[in-house]
């Protein structure tokens, strides 16, 4: 179930993309689709909202988002340079232009020292303007917390674009 003030971020998150004439794509991997699900919440989300990419595999990654396998490889699935490629993977292959990636480890297993349970990392994309990136490191919580937060930073990344972008 979400939150009034997860409803609430995305409402105010998709109002100004309204008004700036925005689309938003969605490249969710830990968040499952969580992300997507949070903004079509929102009557009307349709005019602002173009596509969503659940890519939880590598090769889903690969195929749907064009990110090259040897970057993957290399970096790792859960990694900055991943999700600068899948936020800019989430811009060509769509209509958008503003989107927005998420790759992580929502545990409870899966993680190693380098690469803990909690690690996440998220990126932003904008047609003209630089890809950005946040980490997380959300630590000892259960999958569904890491999973909201993640989603919940998700959106607010998205509002940071926006404002950095705002004259």
């Amino acid at each position: 179930m979400l939150s009034e003030k997860t409803i609430e971020q995305a409402a105010i998150l998709l109002e100004r993309c309204r008004r700036a004439g925005l689309m938003i794509a969605t490249a969710e991997s830990c968040t499952g689709g969580l992300i997507a699900a949070i903004l079509t919440e929102i009557p009307g989300s349709s005019d602002v909202f173009e596509r969503g990419f659940i890519t939880y595999s590598n090769e889903a990654k690969s195929d749907m988002l064009g990110i090259k396998k040897t970057l993957i490889e290399f970096e790792g699935a859960v990694s900055e340079a991943t999700a600068r490629a899948m936020a800019e993977g989430a811009l060509a292959n769509s209509t958008a232009d503003l989107s927005v990636a998420v790759t992580g480890i929502a545990g409870p297993g899966g993680g190693t020292p380098d690469r803990p349970v909690g690690l996440v990392h998220l990126a932003t994309a904008w047609t003209g303007h630089q890809t950005t990136h946040l980490e997380l490191r959300l630590g000892d919580q259960s999958r569904h917390d890491i999973r909201q937060h993640t989603a919940l930073s998700a959106l607010a990344l998205l509002n940071k674009s926006l404002d950095q972008a705002s004259p």
